[in-house]
């Protein structure tokens, strides 16, 4: 089958669309006919080495999968060949650990992430999943569509509902609001009733996000501090809570943004550079510094609900062959996207 290959990391070049062999389907698995798969800047920072944990070379990136179950394996209770399915960032969890059995398998020690671990990606004609994986995509869902719902919505979701508490009423910055994450975030943060700020540094992007339920829009030129617009639109105080999917690059400013025992929900990282500060500058506001990491089983189907329903809508900004991951990689590094690039292996 045809796949993009990383044997080295390095710059696009470093994506090479090879023949490898079929995958081999485990007992637990589901083989999946990949029909859309999502470009994660998560999928740069393997391919160019800044991000080292958990990968093995060589591989097929992309953890972003919907496509068609084509065969399982003896150990699958539920999938059949046909059915149309989608993926968490995972290959495999094992399943029985503190982390798995209590719906945090986010967390499990012996998991895999597809697209970092070995010849598992979406980056192919076909790839093999472990059941414990894979989710049914609701009918009324395109599944070019449904391939990003696990990273971009359920990532967020995670974050704003089941470690944030997000409340009605409460003040919500989105750092990064034109990205993958953050159109969804935008999104997800007015249907639990905050008032949404949203965080670009284009102005290409600004009535898109209105659209998407910004109620206010920051606009600023890249590397410069924002926060002083930020309080200017919170007579001063601040935000409640920041879904930083940017990460250091931001760091200062977003600190600056918080309110006074205001939450910090890291989400996303886009270098591999460390940040100084001051511990003072966190404590003596009273700040909660929290994350999350992907996406359970559980919260992909409960996004697939919400999609299928119409109250949020996955971003998807341009549709491209597998033979255009190079060009996917740059136009995802520019960062002129809004929204995501979906691959489609099948042509």
């Amino acid at each position: 089958m045809k796949a993009i290959v990383v044997e080295t990391p390095g710059d696009i070049e470093a994506l090479q669309l090879r023949d490898v062999p079929e995958p081999h389907v485990g007992p637990r698995d589901v083989l999946i006919q990949v029909d859309s798969c999502g470009v994660c800047y998560h999928d740069v920072l393997v391919r160019n080495g800044v991000l080292k944990r958990g990968v093995r070379l060589p591989l097929i990136p992309g953890h972003e999968i919907a496509g068609v179950v084509i065969g399982v394996g003896s150990d699958v209770p539920t999938f059949r060949p046909g059915d149309r399915v989608t993926t968490t960032q995972r290959y495999h969890i094992c399943g029985h650990c503190s982390h798995c059995r209590t719906n945090h398998e986010t967390q499990c020690e012996e998991k895999k992430f597809l697209g970092d671990w070995g010849m598992f990606g979406g980056y192919a004609e076909r790839v093999a999943v472990e059941h414990d994986n894979v989710a049914l995509v609701p009918d009324n869902v395109p599944l070019h569509l449904a391939s990003v719902v696990a990273c971009t919505m359920g990532s967020v979701f995670n974050a704003m509902r089941d470690v944030g508490h997000i409340e009605a009423g409460e003040t919500v910055l989105v750092s990064g609001s034109g990205g993958g994450l953050g159109m969804q975030a935008v999104q997800l943060a007015r249907l639990q009733g905050a008032r949404v700020i949203a965080q670009t540094t284009s102005q290409d992007k600004v009535a898109q996000l209105e659209e998407l339920g910004a109620h206010e829009v920051v606009v600023h030129e890249r590397g410069a501090d924002f926060s002083d617009q930020v309080k200017a639109l919170t007579n001063g105080k601040g935000v409640n809570v920041v879904v930083d999917n940017v990460g250091n690059l931001m760091f200062q400013p977003i600190r600056r943004s918080l309110a006074r025992s205001g939450r910090w929900l890291m989400i996303g990282q886009l270098t591999g550079d460390f940040t100084p500060f001051n511990p003072a500058q966190i404590f003596s506001k009273n700040i909660d510094m929290l994350s999350a990491s992907s996406t359970t089983r559980l919260q992909l189907q409960q996004c697939l609900e919400i999609v299928a329903r119409g109250q949020v809508k996955p971003i998807v900004s341009r549709r491209m062959r597998l033979e255009e991951a190079r060009d996917a990689h740059r136009l995802i590094e520019s960062g002129s996207v809004a929204g995501r690039i979906v691959l489609h292996p099948q042509g």
